[in-house]
């Protein structure tokens, strides 16, 4: 097992933009570290840097404690598994599991041995003599993960291995993912683009955006506390509601202007509000769980008109999607309503009642308000 650190790493190809801008970071000793982000984020780049297929530009990578910008990649002792499987065709799976050990030189008792013993972690000990071809997606890529394993490296990195099988075998490898890290105890970096499996899988998150991080923290931090409008929409499915509003206060009394919806609101300042410069206050985020929806206005002052446009109904959950804005062009706002609550349907009249104590409170560039 290693830790590894990233000090004011980036990235730049030739006189071209800066592809990683200055990332500082800190993977401890046996953490399981998730990159996430959108495609192009900067990523899976950050990991082929830390694997030694790309070049540092500026910076430095530590794995272990041990400057390691200019280890080969073949000495750092990181094993990847990449989002092919790039398996050989013509090996059998024991094989191909043994052959980094091979080109090692390994005695072939030895590599037999520690390829079998990979092989009974991953129950697949009855494929060893199988070639490729004739192995579903799932177990190829047991063979790819296997083939790592053997290597016994300090750290393991993981660029997208799950993106190729179909959704009830991503589920599947996604537990046995977790199961394997919580067993080899081991230094373990994944790269996804899937929130639900960074949000599942991971100890902590790292959530890259244009080649820099915007946050790092365990799950439910980020899904809590999102430190700004890009995570908060990208960590959640469905992402949250935000909308624009100018909020003044007189005495106990809050106004909200909400200039894309048909009215304003006007409510007693929660006890959480206390002492927040509400002059500060340029959008309000909701979870889509903690909006509610009525058949009726209660007169509470904390309901926006509109009508329902569209359902999801998922089986356990139900997302309405629900139109409240001034025009045609103001984005929808999300309901996730479970089972047993109260049904409706599409092109029903009713009333969005936002819970102020609920708002995530963010600032003109869209970062998250301290203390709320």
């Amino acid at each position: 097992m290693a830790s590894v650190s990233l000090i004011n790493v980036r990235k730049q190809y030739g006189n071209g933009p800066e592809i990683i801008k200055g990332v500082d970071l800190e993977v401890k000793d046996g953490e399981f570290m998730v990159f996430v982000g959108p495609s192009g984020c900067g990523k899976s780049t950050m990991m082929r840097m830390i694997a030694g297929l790309e070049d540092i530009t500026s910076g430095q990578l530590l794995i272990g404690g041990q400057i390691a910008n200019a280890i080969p990649p073949a000495k750092r002792s990181v094993a990847m598994v990449f989002q092919s499987y790039a398996l050989y065709p013509h090996m059998t799976v024991a094989q191909n599991m043994g052959f980094s050990l091979k080109m090692a030189g390994l005695k072939a008792g030895e590599i037999k041995m520690q390829v079998h013993a990979t092989a009974q972690i991953l129950q697949m000990t009855d494929l060893l003599d199988r070639k490729p071809s004739a192995l579903s997606g799932g177990q190829r890529q047991r063979v790819a993960i296997g083939r790592a394993i053997v290597r016994k490296p300090g750290v393991f990195l993981f660029d997208e291995p799950l993106s190729n099988l179909d959704a009830s075998l991503r589920v599947q490898m996604r537990l046995e993912l977790t199961r394997l890290h919580q067993r080899l105890g081991s230094t373990l970096i994944y790269v996804t683009h899937d929130q639900t499996e960074a949000m599942t899988m991971g100890d902590r998150i790292t959530v890259f955006n244009k080649g820099h991080i915007e946050q790092v923290g365990k799950p439910m931090e980020l899904y809590n506390k999102p430190a700004n409008h890009f995570v908060a929409r990208f960590i959640g499915s469905p992402c949250m509601n935000i909308l624009n509003v100018q909020c003044s206060r007189t005495g106990d009394v809050c106004d909200l202007n909400l200039p894309e919806q048909a009215q304003a609101l006007r409510l007693a300042a929660p006890a959480c509000w206390a002492g927040m410069p509400l002059e500060n206050i340029a959008s309000m985020g909701w979870r889509p769980e903690h909006l509610e929806l009525l058949e009726h206005d209660d007169a509470s002052g904390l309901t926006l008109p509109g009508h329902i446009e569209f359902i999801e109904r998922l089986g356990d959950v139900s997302i309405v999607h629900v139109s409240t804005g001034k025009n045609a062009h103001a984005p929808l706002i999300t309901v996730k309503l479970f089972t047993g609550q109260q049904l409706f349907n599409e092109k029903n009249q009713v009333w969005l009642k936002l819970d102020p104590t609920h708002a995530h409170l963010f600032d003109q560039g869209g970062q998250r308000l301290p203390g709320s």
